[in-house]
């Protein structure tokens, strides 16, 4: 079993940053990718980035070379660093971990971004 728990969301400008962080605990050595998801109001929940266990990174056309998603070794935080926000990146932000057996959803952390 893996948990996960985000962290970092709130409010800012337009043009602002922020870093989301999501901690795991649980079966963590496994794991083949952590990604981020958002979910705005009214919307499905989309995919944003992907980091591979095994090396390289995904993005969504909509945040590439704006956001940036990272992870030093299986005891650290999954990041997202999430520069020149935008309104459309309001949403709850999601981490999610996949491998053998595991397709976890951490709970979420609210990013609204002001005009």
């Amino acid at each position: 079993q893996v948990q996960l728990v985000e962290s970092g969301g709130g409010l800012v400008q337009a043009g602002g940053s922020l870093r989301l962080s999501c901690t795991a605990s649980g079966s963590i050595y496994n794991l083949d990718a952590m990604g981020w998801y958002r979910q705005a109001p009214g919307k499905q929940r989309e995919w944003v980035a992907t980091i591979f266990t095994r090396g390289g990174t995904k993005y969504a056309d909509s945040v590439k070379g704006r956001f940036t998603i990272s992870r030093d070794g299986a005891r650290d935080p999954l990041l997202l660093q999430m520069n020149s926000l935008k309104p459309e990146d309001t949403a709850v932000y999601y981490c999610k971990a996949r491998g053998p057996g595991v397709s976890t959803w951490g709970k979420g952390t609210l990013v609204t971004v002001s005009s």
